[in-house]
């Protein structure tokens, strides 16, 4: 019995040193089998937070007045001043909302004789942080009162014109300005203060500059 024993414990012994001196084969790799491809990284969608961002987007633009751009369940209106509020006091018809402008500029348009004092009332074209770049005075075109009116009270609208030339600093970070026709006021009194305010954009600023719109 003993001797048996022995003998197992021998042919153990050979056997596991047999398998510890057998070479290490590397696995061999599977035939037809396709790599397993990385799964592409999704594309967050962009975030449109306005109208200029919805266009750029390539969303489809209404064309009413002010433009409107819809982005999944969103609308955003283009940003015209306040064109449409005074539009009973004063208009413009060049440049529009939205245009490109270059120095020097034009300005024409109509508004009623009340805009006016003495046939002239201030003009100022601003940067996008509100710096003066230009500023001059728009003048009538015609007295309402030689057309049997009330001189510059009359209610009617009466043209006027004005020209502005300026340049724009290559520290601007921006290309759009605002154009705003102020009322000519002499007494004052801030509660007859009225403005009319109109977005451009400068040309200046995308030939010398590379800009882009916002």
């Amino acid at each position: 019995m003993k001797k048996a024993l022995q003998m197992i414990f021998i042919v153990l012994v050979i056997l596991g040193f047999g398998t510890a001196c057998t070479p290490f084969k590397p696995a061999v790799p599977l035939k037809n089998v396709p790599p397993v491809a990385a799964s592409p990284k999704e594309e967050q969608p962009k975030v449109v937070t306005n109208f200029v961002e919805c266009m750029q987007a390539g969303n489809p633009i209404m064309e009413s007045y002010p433009r409107q751009c819809r982005s999944a369940n969103q609308t955003f209106t283009e940003y015209i001043g306040n064109e449409l509020e005074k539009a009973d006091l004063i208009r413009i018809d060049s440049p529009r909302p939205n245009t490109f402008i270059k120095s020097p500029l034009t300005i024409i348009g109509q508004a009623r004789g009340n805009w006016f004092f003495e046939a002239s009332f201030p003009v100022f074209l601003k940067d996008v942080d509100g710096a003066i770049l230009a500023q001059g005075i728009a003048t009538a075109k015609s007295d309402p009162s030689q057309n049997g009116g009330a001189g510059w009270m009359t209610t009617e609208f009466v043209p006027y014109e004005a020209t502005l030339t300026f340049t724009i600093d290559k520290k601007v970070y921006s290309n759009i300005g605002t154009l705003i026709l102020k009322k000519d006021n002499p007494s004052g009194l801030p509660e007859f203060d009225d403005e009319l305010i109109v977005p451009v954009i400068f040309v200046d600023f995308i030939e010398n500059m590379s800009g882009l719109l916002p």
